[in-house]
């Protein structure tokens, strides 16, 4: 296209790509809702509702079950499509900013199972209030809380594992208040299951903060588990007599904390021993346990008028010469939840703080304060009495404010309903409210976190609009579960930047004013203000790639090029420099989901391929000059050469960082050496350079991924180790006898100043750097072990 002339030319192409932009934001906005109201779900549904919304569609719809409806197999489809992308936390995130055009590389949904995969084999504990569905970005916040956990790693194509399920819905039940019993859908959370180390079905851990996760290997019944978990519940039940009973109730005063004790006499059911110890695991912290053998202890029995197996609460302070007035319990229940829960009752609530002193108590302690309005509020969830005894050993400090009572102290705060939230000892200005489930270890986690961490609750009041330093702020709404999923991964990523960059969360349901002022239109919209400088996240949710977004900024890995830098730096670009260029617009979905991993890429190839991009918005003519007809455009402009073409496009079906990077590195020369059976016997066997030899098969496909890792294995080592490559399918002899049993295979093969072993040393790794860093430690240790030896011989 040749350059606009003319002041009508400019209108023209401005209105275009106007229309242009605003039919993709209908088109955004019209099937922003298609995915939701396909299931039937709102936006803040869990996974679990999305699982549970999905199952119950499928068997309805599916075409095993409508096989005279020629539309059976597109319809379910689309509620297919719907659930594959709602389940999954990037895609979903993707979804809710982008609508499909940001979903149009990732292409999952096509494929279906049977009709009696979902009956029978799908979403196999969802309906068992018990058993809690642990999900990739829950787990870690539960098995860290404090409390102990047993988890079912599963398949729902695993026969053992649904042998196992009627098993584990009864054990979950019987435990249930005493260790808490988790499922994770390892169909649905592989990475997850693979970080954990998870390669059977069903694999049973015990999960315990302080100690290494232990696996279950006994046999699958009921008892024989339960036997196994409760050698995990430290809570022991203490053999009361007289020499200790009196001393026990009276020092209950100062420790504030009460006895359960089971009296056993020879009229009435005594509570059995693994009653009490069940009592003593669902009690912990909040109440000693212990039982008295009133056979041998009748004359203590009669002064506390037990004439038949009884069991009686003291809280601290009880006297025991009155049972009335000192207010013992007596109860009559042998069910361990019903004694249990008339416990919790009677335990003492969170302390209230006054408006007149909350300023003073959190300046100098670190509190979890739950907001009332009233009286009527989930704080009086009886299990919520366990946080001053998880949260002990973080010195923090639990209690309750009544907003009723001071308005204007919840209004400065933003708090509007009843919630709770993190204060980090330094009094109202520092704090984080908590946006995640209303449930125990949700909130010990969250506390846990907070409190360790440096993000802080955002307002119009403390909003960095002109602050000198740089800020991280999350605009989140906290109906949306990424937005939920986002907020523990800021907080890690918090840690490491203390000091250089602050971190804040802005709540757009509350401020929507301020939200919109900033343009906000999806959540999470993730965005660090620095000074003038605006910069959008676009990537996953994890600490770990935040951290590289900030570095990325700090030291771009990406070139900004213009008309006149692409002729300079790309075009004219030395003879050995390669550049891969994308050439993209701003409102094109796919090209914002290409970024994040664009920027990646460019880190990865740092050094040995230079990394460009061109807004394509913005230089429209430049581009389509340079026959640029769609977004995004990849391309790669190799060592310049006579037969070299000017550029190769990317025309591969996956975007994402390792198939890019892969693809670019298969156009740099070869480091590494050919090998054949002659030259592997003369210079690696009896050369006295160190070799590292990747012997690899050409229809292997791993083989053909590991290459361009070798090759830049070559480079990293270059100078020190020199690389090769022996191919099995041409010279089977040669690998055969080297004991290669697998491909790709990389072994080491140092000079030691004899001849070498043709076995070589063996490298379990296919990581280039990995490799590397561990060629490096191996040349190192025989330096020093050549200068030991030189020493000696002096």
């Amino acid at each position: 296209m040749e350059l606009l002339a003319s002041k009508g030319d400019y209108i023209r192409y401005f209105k275009r790509h106007l229309l242009l932009v605003l039919v993709c934001v209908i088109v955004l906005v019209c099937t922003d809702q298609d995915y939701y109201s396909l299931l039937g779900v709102s936006k803040e549904a869990s996974s679990r509702e999305i699982r549970q919304a999905f199952k119950k569609l499928a068997l309805k719809l599916h075409p095993d079950k409508n096989q005279n409806d020629p539309n059976a197999h597109e319809n379910f489809l689309k509620i297919n499509r719907a659930y594959e992308v709602l389940k999954d936390e990037d895609l979903r995130k993707k979804y809710d900013k982008y609508g499909e055009k940001g979903l149009e590389d990732q292409q999952q949904g096509g494929r279906y199972e049977s009709w009696h995969f979902y009956r029978y084999d799908f979403g196999i504990y969802d309906d068992d209030p018990e058993i809690i569905t642990l999900d990739r970005g829950e787990f870690d916040a539960a098995v860290n809380s404090g409390e102990l956990w047993f988890v079912n790693f599963y398949s729902p194509r695993c026969s053992h594992c649904h042998d196992l399920a009627p098993t584990w819905r009864e054990f979950a039940k019987e435990l249930d208040g005493v260790i808490r019993i988790g499922a994770v859908n390892c169909g649905d959370n592989r990475m997850l299951c693979r970080i954990k180390g998870i390669n059977s079905y069903p694999s049973l851990y015990i999960f315990k903060t302080g100690m290494q996760p232990v696996k279950y290997y006994g046999d699958r019944s009921k008892e024989s588990l339960k036997n196994f978990a409760m050698q995990y519940v430290t809570s022991t039940v203490t053999e009361l007599w007289a020499g200790n009973f009196v001393n026990a109730i009276e020092t209950s005063f100062a420790s504030g904390v009460g006895w359960l004790i089971t009296f056993c006499a020879e009229r009435g059911d005594c509570l059995s021993y693994q009653t009490r110890l069940k009592l003593a695991g669902m009690l912990e912290g909040l109440v000693n346990v212990g039982w008295m053998d009133c056979g041998t202890q009748g004359e203590l029995c009669d002064n506390l008028d037990v004439s038949s197996s009884t069991t009686a609460y003291f809280p601290p302070g009880a006297t025991i010469n009155s049972k009335e007035k000192g207010g013992v319990l007596f109860l009559d229940s042998l069910d361990a939840r019903e004694i249990y829960q008339e416990v919790m009752q009677h335990l003492p609530d969170f302390e209230i703080i006054s408006a007149a002193s909350l300023e003073d108590r959190l300046a100098h302690h670190r509190w979890l304060l739950f907001f009332q309005f009233g009286e009527d509020d989930k704080s009086n969830v009886q299990e919520f009495k366990k946080l001053k005894f998880l949260l002990k050993d973080e010195h923090i400090q639990v209690g309750k404010f009544n907003c009723l009572s001071s308005p204007n102290i919840c209004n400065k705060l933003y708090v509007y309903q009843p919630c709770l939230a993190v204060f980090k000892g330094k009094g109202t200005g520092d704090y984080e409210i908590h946006h995640g489930k209303k449930i125990l270890y949700d909130i010990v986690a969250f506390a846990k976190e907070s409190v360790n961490s440096h993000v802080i609750t955002l307002g119009p009041q403390n909003f960095p609009d002109k602050d000198k330093e740089p800020w991280l702020v999350d605009f989140f709404a906290p109906w949306c579960p990424p937005c939920r999923a986002l907020l523990p991964e800021l907080r890690k990523a918090s840690k490491y930047l203390y000091g250089q960059l602050k971190f804040g969360t802005l709540d757009c349901t509350v401020h929507e004013g301020l939200c919109n002022m900033h343009n906000i239109r999806a959540y999470p919209t993730t965005v660090v203000f620095n000074q003038s400088d605006v910069h959008e996240y676009e990537g996953h949710h994890s600490a770990e790639q935040i951290l590289e977004f900030i570095e990325d900024l700090r030291n771009p890995s990406v070139v900004s090029l213009t008309p006149e830098t692409f002729a300079e730096l790309v075009q004219r670009r030395k003879r050995e420099e390669i550049w891969m260029v994308d050439f993209y617009a701003p409102w094109c979905g796919p090209c914002q989901a290409l970024m994040p991993e664009w920027k990646k890429m460019a880190r990865m190839v740092n050094g040995l391929i230079s990394v460009g991009s061109v807004d394509c918005q913005k230089y429209y003519s430049f581009c389509h000059q340079e026959s640029v007809r769609g977004y995004p455009e990849i391309r790669l402009f190799p060592q310049k050469s006579n037969t070299a073409q000017q550029y190769y496009s990317y025309n591969g079906w996956h975007r994402d960082a390792y198939s890019l990077r892969g693809w670019a590195l298969g156009y740099l020369p070869q480091v590494s050496v050919d090998l054949t059976p002659q030259s592997f016997t003369e210079k690696v066997l009896n050369g006295k350079d160190h070799w590292v030899i990747d012997f690899y098969a050409p229809w292997c496909g791993p083989c053909q991924n590991f290459a361009p890792e070798f090759e830049m294995l070559a480079r990293a080592v270059k100078g020190k180790v020199k690389a090769g490559k022996v191919d099995c399918q041409a010279y089977g002899q040669t690998c055969q006898t080297a004991d290669i049993r697998a491909y790709p295979t990389v072994k080491f093969y140092p000079y030691q100043g004899t001849k070498k072993s043709v076995l070589g040393e063996y490298i379990d790794s296919r990581d280039a750097k990995g490799i590397a860093d561990l060629l490096n430690e191996k040349l190192e240790a025989m330096e020093n072990k050549g200068k030991r030896k030189k020493s000696r011989n002096k």
